[in-house]
């Protein structure tokens, strides 16, 4: 069976003085997802984007023949479910959270779910995946943080590569359609081995948006994945 890739570019690394050009110049480039990098200054150092600017963004994040592009919430804040009702409630089409950041893992996936909207967990560099165990059949995307997050620009850990492959073996096990992103240090030369590992969904900020031609890159990342 042939993996459908996807290329999510994180406005972390965007402009700020010009997010909505932005966000259209990246999807002209190619993006299949715009990936937001929601911080707290306290779960993760860095303060970053709230609903107010999701929602502002949400009319910018289509292609020029007007399909929607899924927003992609990456939320690394604590406590998780208000403010996660809230990006659902301002367009987002998935929302992920740190099960360590949240007091009752269920009750956070439920209440995105609650939404209409898909739900996944994120896993820090030195964090188990043990927790799959127990919603691996309640998610739709599991991220694996390839840098410990709070800051863009981070080189990869090669380390991440195993428990890529480990989340893969999860979901292989439950048969289900489940999204597998990687977030952090993905560039064109090491999209390969991140996607031999078996993620399908790549995060990508400076590299993509700290060059001139957006276009470019994300050609190069396409011929790399093949």
């Amino acid at each position: 069976m042939t993996t459908t890739y996807r290329i999510a570019p994180s406005i972390l690394s965007a402009d700020f003085a010009r997010l909505g050009e932005e966000v259209k110049s990246v999807i002209d480039a190619g993006a299949d997802w715009i990936h937001f990098d929601v911080m707290d200054n306290h779960y993760v150092p860095n303060l970053t984007f709230g609903p107010m600017i999701c929602q502002a963004l949400k009319p910018h994040a289509k292609t020029a023949s007007g399909v929607a592009v899924p927003i992609d919430v990456h939320l690394m804040i604590s406590p998780v479910d208000a403010l996660a009702v809230s990006f659902a409630e301002a367009g987002a089409d998935l929302i992920s959270f740190h099960p360590d950041a949240s007091a009752h893992v269920h009750r956070s996936i439920q209440a995105i779910k609650s939404k209409g909207i898909k739900a996944g967990l994120v896993f820090n560099p030195a964090k188990s995946l043990e927790v799959l165990e127990w919603t691996i059949d309640e998610i739709d995307l599991i991220l694996i943080m390839s840098v410990n997050p709070g800051f863009g620009g981070q080189s990869f850990i090669d380390s991440a590569l195993r428990k890529v492959e480990l989340a893969r073996q999860w979901i292989e096990r439950s048969g289900r359609d489940i999204r597998l992103e990687v977030d952090g240090g993905i560039k064109a030369d090491n999209i390969r081995r991140v996607a031999d590992a078996g993620a399908d969904t790549f995060v990508a900020g400076s590299a993509i948006f700290g060059k001139p031609d957006y276009k470019t890159v994300i050609d190069q990342m396409r011929v790399a994945l093949g």
